[in-house]
Parts: structure tokens; C-alpha cells; sequence
């Protein structure tokens, strides 16, 4: 005679099974999330490589473009009113780049899930829903001030330390949840933030939110 499982045999299975899940899936939830930070350095990478080929045939002069927050929130530029009223007549900077990006998935970080204000314009509204690359066409930001200024690939004494392009909102990549208008603690958020960031000797690394303030902090 077949001897069937009893309930409680059942019941001990299923726990078991409840516990592995529980450990399961956190790790698979980690690897996913850093399998899509690695995608998004790899297009940060090439989109740096494609601003080098673009300086090629420039007389070496970073591409005359700004980003998505420069043209669409150009209030972030009201106390340089010299620069404000270029914008409009500006490419963005993805359009600028298709003849040597090629593919417009290049400027799509898998991680991008919108924003709500800018990271470095506190509290200047920048709502992109559901991604920013869906609806601007690039999921990152340029150090705008270096096309405004002409600037070309000799311009600066530390390149290696001067941020080019970046990640549009830290927390994609980093702890806690987007930034809104409300915030009640705004730097203790930032302190989770991550980034990655494409450098003018168009090298490419994931930053903690002190180091991307540092690269601002480098003149140009």
C-alpha cells in the first residue's frame, strides 16, 4: 500500500520552501539591480566614446547640446541669462550624437524609473513619468556649462576629475526613494544616492553622491 504524505509533512514542505524563497529572492533581486547599474555604466561608457569621435571632427570641441533639464526647466539657468536665451536654438545632447551613437538605446538607463524634482536644483520640479528617457529621450544630464563655454577636450587641467554626462536622479541606483517638493530631509536622502558618471578623459564610474559634488566642484 502507497503511504501519502500526511498535512503536516506537507505543511513542513511548504515552509521549507517559504524559507529558501525568502532567502532566494533578495539575492536574485540584487544581482538584477546590479546587472542594470552595469548596462547603464556600459552606456555611459560608449555615449563617452561617441563625444570623443564627435570632438574628432570638431576641432576638438565638446558638442554644442544641452540636456533635458537645461531645456525643459531653463529657470535652472536664471542667473546666467546669457546662456538661457541660447537654449532654445541648442540640440539635445542625444541628437547631437546620433551619427556616432548610432542607437538611441544607448541613452537608456534600464534603472530609470523618473523623477519628481532635479538632484542638483533643489526644489526645481522635474517630473518625468514613468522614465525620464521616455520622455525626454536620454535617462542622463550634461555639465552644460562646458558647451555654453565652447570648451575642447585640452580646456581642462583635470579631466579625469570633471564630470561630463551623469545619471539624471542618484536614487535609481541608490537608496531611498526620488526626491519631491515636500522633502523633509534632503541631504540625509543624498547621502544614499548613487550615480554614474562619465569623466572628460571619458572614463566611466558609479559614484556615491559626495564624490559626484566633488567633480562639481572641479572648475572647469
Amino acid at each position: 500500500m502507497r503511504r501519502a504524505f500526511t498535512l503536516i509533512e506537507l505543511l513542513v514542505v511548504i515552509a521549507i520552501i517559504a524559507i529558501i524563497a525568502a532567502i532566494l529572492f533578495p539575492v536574485f533581486g540584487r544581482a538584477k539591480e546590479a546587472a542594470k547599474k552595469t548596462t547603464c555604466l556600459s552606456n555611459l561608457s560608449q555615449i563617452g566614446k561617441s563625444i570623443a569621435l564627435y570632438m574628432v571632427d570638431s576641432d576638438d570641441v565638446y558638442p554644442y547640446a544641452v540636456d533635458a533639464s537645461d531645456k525643459y526647466a531653463q529657470q535652472i539657468w536664471n542667473h546666467q541669462p546669457q546662456w538661457q536665451a541660447i537654449i532654445a536654438a541648442m540640440p539635445l545632447m542625444q541628437d547631437a550624437l546620433q551619427p556616432y551613437t548610432k542607437s538611441k538605446e544607448l541613452f537608456k538607463c534600464p534603472s530609470d524609473i523618473g523623477t519628481q524634482v532635479l538632484d542638483n536644483h533643489f526644489p526645481d520640479a522635474f517630473p518625468t513619468n514613468p522614465s525620464m528617457y521616455l520622455q525626454y529621450g536620454s535617462s542622463y544630464l550634461f555639465r552644460t556649462e562646458i558647451a555654453f563655454r565652447v570648451l575642447t577636450g585640452t580646456s581642462f587641467e583635470l579631466p579625469a576629475e570633471i564630470n561630463v554626462m551623469f545619471d539624471g536622479a542618484g536614487h535609481w541606483h541608490g537608496n531611498g526613494s526620488a526626491l519631491n517638493l515636500t522633502e523633509p530631509d534632503v541631504v540625509g536622502k543624498l547621502r544614499g544616492y548613487r550615480y554614474n558618471v562619465v569623466f572628460g578623459d571619458f572614463h566611466a564610474k558609479n559614484l556615491s553622491r559626495r564624490q559626484l559634488d566633488n567633480a562639481w566642484a572641479v572648475n572647469l
